[in-house]
């Protein structure tokens, strides 16, 4: 399976029709450039020039090195920069985990850092995003996938490339340093592309094409800074067998209810007649109006045409809650309050401002990193000291649901 995947990238590569993969090693430039991809033209912050950024790939096991180059311009928008790895857990390599103030100082313009570090163990579907203020709003965020040559459920599918990556995404027609108290998107982009309320009917829509007769495994990545959506396919089941790197328990489900930064792999079967799907991303709220929260699964041989189905009723439906691990030993029971510690966190709003268990955030006065490097602060200094007490135990979070209609 890796083999011919590698001999698919190869030949697209050759036949001109690029991928737009990088990596495990590459230079990753970030700069400015006008985009519309809702037909509302804006100044954005891009990864490679393309939002979302170009997919970053590697080998289970294998090194990565990123070198980001920060060439920012626009006065408008924050001018320093840096890169998340989500998902990742950067162990021995903190220093390129992106946080910025607390692992790094931000890239200045005309600079760059070398993102360099080794995912271990980890493989399946992640993405990055830049950690700099709210800067990932503005486009600076893309998919990033670890494949595994010996993925176990490599037998349930026979497609796994660049071209079956799906990424949803919220989109502003404001900037990030001017947005309001309590930000609201205006659009859903699915790969990129999307359409607005009451925008232009002009606008493409994104493709999904599909051979009949084979199986694809997509990697469906929330790339939100806000909502979530629900996610499905017109006259397609799809059958989850990855959830945020971890491989689970084959289950098939007609929708997927996906939360910002979250990530599944799912199967398809393209076992229905040749046509036009329509393919949906329905946020809170919203409906299809103006063929918004859009996009098209089309099936080679089919007429290039907007799909005519009809969104059938949903039997089962996927939350994060619904997928179970394949069997890997964990502490704790796996019921509610089984965890060796259980923690409530009750999120609400005063204000302006988010609070958790009544407190607000108060950002310090002059950054973690800086306290560190400047000797005014020894590291342990500043990690709590109950944090020792917690290897080696499962702890629960408790938070309100639904939550996110909270958030907005």
């Amino acid at each position: 399976m890796y083999q011919l995947r590698s001999l698919v990238l190869l030949l697209a590569a050759i036949s001109g029709r690029g991928l737009a993969a990088i990596g495990p090693s590459a230079d990753l430039t970030i700069s400015n450039s006008n985009i519309s991809p809702d037909g509302f033209t804006r100044s954005a912050v891009l990864a490679g020039g393309t939002f979302p950024g170009p997919v970053i790939q590697g080998t289970k096991g294998g090194q990565f090195s990123i070198n980001v180059i920060n060439s920012l311009t626009d006065t408008s928008l924050d001018l320093g920069t840096s890169i998340h790895w989500h998902g990742l857990f950067q162990q021995h390599t903190n220093y390129v985990d992106g946080a910025v103030s607390v692992t790094q100082c931000p890239i200045v313009p005309n600079n760059s850092f070398l993102y360099d570090f080794n995912a271990n163990n980890q493989a399946g579907t992640y993405w990055y995003h830049s950690h700099y203020r709210n800067q990932y709003c503005d486009g600076l965020r893309g998919a990033l996938v670890i494949y595994d040559p010996d993925d176990p459920q490599a037998g349930l599918y026979d497609v796994d490339d660049e071209s079956t990556i799906i990424t949803l995404a919220d989109w502003y027609h404001y900037l990030s340093t001017n947005a309001p108290a309590v930000p609201a998107f205006n659009s859903t982009l699915i790969n990129g592309k999307g359409r607005y309320p009451g925008g232009p009917d002009s606008v493409d829509l994104a493709i999904i094409n599909v051979t009949a007769g084979k199986r694809y495994r997509f990697r469906l990545v929330s790339i939100s800074c806000d909502p979530n959506f629900t996610f499905s396919i017109d006259g397609h089941q799809l059958t989850i067998i990855e959830v945020d790197g971890t491989n689970v328990q084959p289950l098939v489900v007609d929708s997927i209810q996906i939360f910002a930064a979250q990530r599944y792999s799912f199967v398809l079967n393209a076992n229905q007649p040749v046509d036009n799907y329509w393919v949906r991303s329905l946020p809170p709220g919203q409906g299809y109006t103006g063929l918004i929260n859009l996009a098209v699964l089309r099936y080679d041989g089919a007429p290039s045409a907007n799909p005519t189905t009809i969104q059938p009723p949903t039997f089962r439906s996927a939350s994060c809650h619904s997928s179970r691990r394949i069997c890997i030993p964990v502490p704790g029971n796996p019921t509610p309050g089984g965890a060796d510690i259980n923690i409530n966190l009750a999120i609400a709003i005063s204000g302006a401002q988010f609070t958790v268990n009544d407190v607000a955030f108060d950002p310090p006065s002059v950054p973690v990193l800086l306290q560190i490097l400047s000797g005014a602060k020894n590291a342990s200094d500043l990690v709590p000291a109950e944090v020792s007490t917690l290897w080696n135990q499962t702890r629960a979070w408790s938070l309100p649901y639904p939550l996110w209609p909270l958030l907005g």
